[in-house]
């Protein structure tokens, strides 16, 4: 599992790559909270367009970097959801909460 990030303006894009299970989870953690805490972007964007696999390890992955965006004032959607992420994105609820979009 790989992530890209991308300045867009004042929010920041990140490309997630791979696979997202437990085994990838915790290392993804702290690259995201690394690029996070370094950028101080005002909102984020999670690109899932080359996420191949997500199981609930990528909802606690989400959830914990929604947390972390939220708490400085900003916010947090999904982008490019392709068919099985979007899956278990559609299963956990979490749209009550982030945006999502699915891959066209």
């Amino acid at each position: 599992m790989t992530v890209q990030a991308k300045r867009e303006g004042p929010a920041l894009r990140l490309m997630l790559r791979g696979e997202l299970d437990h085994s990838a989870a915790q290392g993804l953690w702290h690259r995201i909270e690394d690029i996070i805490s370094y950028e101080s972007p005002r909102d984020c964007c999670l690109d899932l367009s080359k996420v191949s696999f997500m199981d609930s390890s990528g909802i606690a992955i989400i959830l914990k970097t929604y947390r972390m965006v939220n708490s400085a004032g900003g916010r947090l959607w999904i982008e490019n959801a392709a068919q099985q992420p979007l899956r278990v994105l559609d299963a956990s609820g979490i749209d009550r909460i982030i945006k999502i979009t699915a891959l066209n």
